[in-house]
């Protein structure tokens, strides 16, 4: 498939690497020649140097027979004006774009422009996608990542094993033998830094990071078995009044369950505007870091700190203070991954990445097959996969343990009708169904291609 990247940042980077690494014929567009030179380097990809909104440059990057075109640059004018170009001048079936703005995104779902017809597909919010993945941090307080499946009947949550885990040592079959009614599966393992799908006769160790996908209705006895009691939020502390720390906010207010929730902004107008916008929240203007401004905000007696600026320096050492202050949990926004083996030692409980959450949100509308949600996992080593089963799916009538999932692959659960079913050996995968599969990187393509075979990417 033909596909044109426009943009050579940490997205368009992630994206491309995902992309050309399943035989895609990808270009890469963007202004800065040192990027492209990188990563035509580092990747399977061609580079073309030049400004994605320009038809020329289009022109060279193949967009006559482009299949989508995925506009992630920085600017959300040149992202828009690019899908127009594509579509205008080229007649590119499929485009994406990634807008920022909450003006643009308040106005592409009106009806004036649902009527002019602007020519954009999907439209991706790093700012709703970073909100959405900190409530569900939220949602499961004790896991470092949380996301749902589907149609929240299903989590994913990964959870770091300390020495008090009641699991530690046990086969994971064994484990299976211990908990017969848990529907809950532990799809993927990171031990010394390596992520791998575990077999049966793997035990769990103290230090490990683990990816449980589990039934929602089991998700506080899930955490209960690995060692992470239910802990109920009433005292929510927000460190950031940027976007993404309105929407968490926002949020937060219109939940059934009252939550008291304070907002520390650093910027005073950007503090009056955000205080304008919320109903009951109390927001402070003051550095997310002093200690008066995070005691004023009852960061000590706090639930659930959120350092959610722009700036990874101020989210991890507000975050540090906050948890030396007596914050019973802390959750940054980090965008530089290298920073993220750093937040045990600081004991920083979890961290939202701003790529991987857009990154995901982008495969969901790219993948082969009746590909329901992908969520990508760490720094694209994996992905967790939701589809239905095709009648054409060499899956389709096999049992579990006949369908041949590759070695860096496991079945987390199995949707039939509205009943979500634990992969047990035994059981049969029909048609209709929806399957949730853990894939390491390397057998994505092997999953894609268990999914339904001679498929169309539209």
């Amino acid at each position: 498939m033909k596909i044109i990247i426009c943009g050579a940042g940490q997205v368009g980077w992630q994206i491309a690497r995902q992309l050309s690494g399943e035989r895609n014929d990808v270009t890469v567009i963007d202004t800065d020649d040192e990027l492209i030179r990188r990563i035509t380097d580092g990747l399977d990809v061609q580079g073309v140097a030049g400004f994605a909104s320009h038809p020329d440059v289009l022109d060279r990057a193949g967009a006559q027979d482009c299949e989508l075109l995925i506009a992630a640059t920085h600017s959300d004018e040149v992202n828009m004006v690019t899908c127009q170009m594509a579509y205008s001048l080229f007649g590119v079936p499929r485009k994406i774009a990634r807008l920022r703005s909450p003006s643009y995104l308040e106005a592409l779902y009106s009806d004036v422009y649902r009527t002019a017809h602007l020519p954009i597909d999907v439209v991706i919010s790093p700012e709703r996608e970073v909100a959405l993945a900190a409530l569900q941090r939220l949602d499961a307080p004790s896991t470092f990542d949380a996301e749902g499946f589907m149609g929240g009947r299903a989590q994913l949550l990964g959870i770091s094993l300390s020495d008090d885990c009641p699991a530690l040592n046990t086969p994971l079959r064994q484990l299976s033998e211990l908990f017969p009614s848990l529907r809950a599966v532990v799809v993927g393992v990171r031990r010394g830094g390596k992520l791998f799908a575990p077999e049966p006769r793997d035990q769990l160790f103290a230090g490990d990071h683990i990816y449980i996908f589990t039934n929602s209705e089991d998700v506080h006895r899930t955490l209960e078995i690995f060692g992470k009691p239910a802990v109920r939020l009433e005292n929510v502390v927000i460190i950031g009044g940027g976007n993404v720390g309105l929407g968490v906010a926002q949020a937060l207010e219109n939940r059934p369950g009252r939550v008291r929730t304070k907002l520390i902004e650093r910027n005073r107008s950007r503090a009056e505007k955000v205080a304008d916008d919320l109903d009951r929240t109390i927001v402070l203007h003051g550095d997310g870091m002093s200690i008066e401004i995070q005691a004023e905000a009852g960061v000590p007696h706090a639930d659930a700190v959120l350092t959610l600026t722009e700036d990874d320096r101020v989210n991890i050492l507000a975050a540090v203070r906050a948890k030396a202050a007596g914050a019973k949990l802390t959750i940054a926004l980090i965008n530089d991954p290298t920073l993220v083996p750093l937040l045990d030692d600081l004991d920083i409980d979890a961290h939202i990445n701003p790529r991987a959450s857009t990154v995901s949100s982008i495969l969901r509308h790219i993948r082969h097959g009746r590909v329901t949600d992908v969520y990508s996992i760490g720094d694209a080593e994996a992905e967790m996969i939701e589809a239905q089963v095709l009648s054409t799916s060499p899956i389709a009538g096999k049992l579990v343990r006949d369908a041949g999932f590759p070695s860096g692959a496991l079945l987390g659960g199995v949707l039939k009708g509205d009943k979500l079913m634990k992969p047990l050996p035994d059981l049969r995968i029909e048609e209709g169904d929806v399957v949730a599969i853990f894939a390491l990187a390397r057998d994505v393509q092997q999953v894609e291609r268990l999914l339904q075979v001679a498929i169309d990417f539209f």
